[in-house]
């Protein structure tokens, strides 16, 4: 009798759990999630996107492409500096006990003169860097430069901001004002200074393969601020060091006052020669060539 319970009891526990199996299929087949196999869809995870997508669909990324955030950034000024140490160039060696004084936006016929006047009387020879309109204007100044044994360079035609300009317009600055120096005085220069230092990776690209030197600087005066002589002096000689380029300027734009300037060269250059430190030109500095 006891057995007989036994077999009716297993025969009903039976019976539910196929009738349970079958709601389970009746339901939904196999239950299958994400992760699965299945071939059902599923709610996206990813905050605010609540779309349904099917099996074979992968889940947007949030932000984006990486194109959209991954853009090139330009390099700095000092990033080329180190990628292009050949061609711009910053300083010279500091194992040489040399300084290089440059002097910019030259010529005018006011500060210019003034400047060639204490270099001449010091015995001291630099480097000038020269828009071409102004030498178009003033080239007996110009003239005058490269007669007193000073070097000459390239500083755009009317010294716009380069890394706006368009690759032809930019080309155009440039060999411009490289013909302008070479008919005024048979000196085709390859030492080129960007108008207020700013260039950009492309454009030192091409001047190395037209075998220009891009040349900056370390050591800034300020002058162009209209700082009286012992400012411009004491910004030079706080910060020069043997190797440095120093920045002047040997004409100005509309109103600069650069008397300063000129004041302060006197103190510079002794200052300088007191240090046992000669004064070259970027050419004797840097250990390369002027012109072809």
């Amino acid at each position: 009798m006891k057995l007989k319970n036994l077999l009716l009891a297993a025969a009903l526990f039976s019976l539910a759990g196929c009738s349970q199996a079958g709601q389970n299929a009746a339901q939904g087949g196999d239950n299958t999630n994400s992760g699965g196999r299945g071939t059902g869809s599923y709610t996206a995870q990813s905050a605010g996107d609540n779309r349904k997508l099917n099996a074979t669909e992968t889940p947007r990324l949030k932000a984006g492409a990486e194109q959209v955030h991954r853009q090139p950034q330009p390099l700095s000024l000092a990033d080329l500096h180190q990628k292009y140490k050949s061609t711009f160039l910053f300083n010279g060696p500091a194992s040489l006990r040399e300084v290089a004084l440059t002097f910019d936006d030259v010529p005018d016929n006011e500060f210019t003169p003034q400047v060639l006047d204490v270099l001449k009387a010091y015995g001291v020879r630099a480097t000038f860097f020269v828009v071409g309109n102004r030498a178009e204007a003033h080239p007996d100044i110009v003239r005058r430069i490269a007669a007193e044994g000073h070097v000459l360079g390239n500083h755009s035609y009317d010294h716009p901001n380069l890394p706006k300009m368009s690759d032809d317009v930019f080309h155009d600055q440039v060999k411009r004002t490289g013909d302008i120096l070479a008919n005024i005085t048979g000196i085709h220069t390859r030492l080129f200074r960007p108008p207020y230092g700013n260039i950009d990776e492309d454009q030192i690209k091409w001047l190395a393969s037209q075998q220009y030197h891009v040349i900056n600087w370390n050591v800034d005066s300020l002058d162009w601020k209209g700082l009286n002589a012992d400012q411009v002096a004491t910004n030079v000689l706080s910060h020069v060091n043997p190797g440095s380029i120093v920045l002047q300027h040997g004409a100005g734009g509309t109103g600069e006052d650069l008397s300063g300037t000129v004041k302060a060269l006197p103190t510079i250059i002794e200052r300088l020669q007191a240090r046992g430190i000669k004064l070259v030109t970027i050419p004797e500095l840097l250990q390369i060539p002027a012109g072809l």
